[in-house]
């Protein structure tokens, strides 16, 4: 799929990138910035029942707020090509789970959480359909277009959880060096290092009015598709614990032990023990954004052939 993603888009690109220079004033430039909710969908946190990679396992509290900048090139009124950097936070958190007595029993007891910084550069197409059906589509102040977005990205992540030490002081400690499942042990070799940058496939709908020719506002929700299980540090089974002593130094081997089971009495718990299910590596990590953006047009041809043109405006109710 990441295939085809990418052959599609530098085939869009390449088709549409020549115009750019042969009639630079058909082209529209928008600068601005995003703010808006990041939420995370992986193994922790959740409500009853199984837990699931979907909206039904979205806990409010761990909703942090996300910003962003970005430049749209836009060759024609229905498509745009834009580039982008967000910063945000996600987190997930077992504690968070009110038990019914159901399947969310075992993650209450599995008692994990996390939390990361995301640095995400994308670049994405705009998708505008309405434009076909306006009969000035050049005249945009005052207009409401519903637009699709699809691209690829690059992201930054870096997994911590909460350790309690001996006097009650929470600390976050990073869980990568800790290689809580096994990642790189000879004993569990499908198991490899995960890397801290991965690509993703963001993927969205919007809307966007027009306030005039140059300042216009959106609201977007943007989803990306990730190809790692690893945002959380959470993805398969426990391991044996007496291997951590053989890779990690003394004082790595005894932290990893505890945050890699922090389940009421750790390995000597009934369920969570060596070879019992940690998470779900049948369903990659995702995470959402809501966004909404200010753009302000920085260059481009159709407001100044609007303004120099003798079309009528248009009389909008």
């Amino acid at each position: 799929m990441l295939r085809k993603c990418l052959f599609l888009l530098v085939v869009t690109l390449s088709l549409h990138f020549p115009s750019f220079s042969q009639d630079e004033e058909k082209n529209t430039t928008e600068a601005g910035f995003t703010v808006g909710p990041m939420v995370f969908l992986g193994d922790l946190g959740g409500h009853f029942g199984k837990g699931t990679g979907f909206l039904k396992d979205y806990n409010m509290s761990t909703t942090k707020i996300a910003v962003g900048a970005y430049l749209t090139v836009f060759p024609q009124q229905w498509l745009g090509f834009r580039f982008s950097a967000n910063y945000g936070s996600i987190a997930g958190d077992d504690g968070l789970i009110k038990s019914h007595g159901g399947d969310e029993a075992s993650r209450l007891a599995r008692n994990l959480d996390f939390r990361s910084k995301i640095f995400e550069g994308t670049v994405m197409a705009e998708f505008y359909p309405t434009v076909f059906f306006e009969d000035e589509p050049e005249d945009v102040t005052g207009r409401l277009r519903p637009y699709g977005v699809l691209g690829l990205g690059l992201f930054h992540f870096n997994p911590q959880g909460s350790f309690t030490d001996a006097n009650g002081t929470v600390q976050w400690v990073d869980l990568k060096p800790l290689h809580t499942e096994g990642e790189g042990f000879a004993e569990y070799p499908g198991r490899k290092n995960y890397s801290l940058m991965q690509m993703n496939i963001p993927m969205g709908a919007g809307i966007k009015y027009f306030f005039s020719e140059n300042v216009n506002i959106s609201f977007e929700i943007i989803h990306r598709k990730t190809f790692t299980d690893y945002i959380d540090d959470v993805s398969t089974t426990y391991i044996d614990p007496t291997l951590f002593s053989k890779y990690l130094s003394p004082s790595q081997a005894a932290l990893a032990i505890q945050m890699s089971n922090k389940s009421a009495a750790g390995y000597n718990t009934p369920g969570y023990r060596k070879g019992n299910k940690r998470g779900d590596s049948g369903q990659k990590d995702a995470y959402f954004t809501a966004g909404f953006k200010v753009a302000f047009r920085i260059g481009g041809g159709s407001a100044e052939r609007w303004r120099n043109s003798t079309h009528c405006p248009l009389i909008r109710f």
